[in-house]
């Protein structure tokens, strides 16, 4: 992979735009190293496929002919808005947030210790344990939220 991680909230990680197909996925990032289904969710059969060593997750609908629908990201490396996201703390995340217009959040500690940020509006969550960002999940816009026009 020649360019730096890049989230697009609602729209994709760096090239690979939400909807894509996994050979799509395939050209951008190469092969993936662990493949996975997950099917215990009766109505969301989910195929994952593992890039361990860059640091992030693809998720894709089995329901939907396998497109791409949600990421998860823990490579410190990854640009949000031209931004390295990693190095930020929580309140410099919601003033980031509020740049873009995007101001409703809610924050929750999880059961296994790790404190959730979250912005709805933009289907994307912020995982911190002990104050430090660890990973982001992001997905596409479902038909609940809003149209999100994001300014680059």
């Amino acid at each position: 992979m020649c360019f730096p991680l890049e989230i697009k909230p609602g729209a994709g990680l760096s090239p690979l735009l939400f909807g894509a197909t996994m050979n799509d996925a395939e050209k951008f990032f190469g092969k993936t190293q662990e493949a996975q289904l997950i099917d215990d969710i009766e109505e969301f059969p989910t195929t994952v496929w593992h890039y361990w060593t860059m640091g992030f997750t693809l998720f894709f609908d089995e329901q939907n002919s396998r497109l791409f629908y949600s990421v998860e990201i823990d490579n410190f490396d990854t640009v949000l808005w031209n931004q390295k996201i990693f190095d930020f703390k929580e309140k410099q995340i919601i003033e980031l947030f509020k740049s873009k217009g995007i101001t409703l959040y809610e924050t929750e500690r999880q059961d296994w210790g790790e404190n959730r940020l979250s912005f709805d509006q933009a289907n994307i969550d912020f995982y911190f344990e002990k104050n430090k960002l660890i990973s982001i999940n992001y997905g596409r816009l479902t038909n609940n939220s809003p149209i999100l026009i994001l300014p680059n």
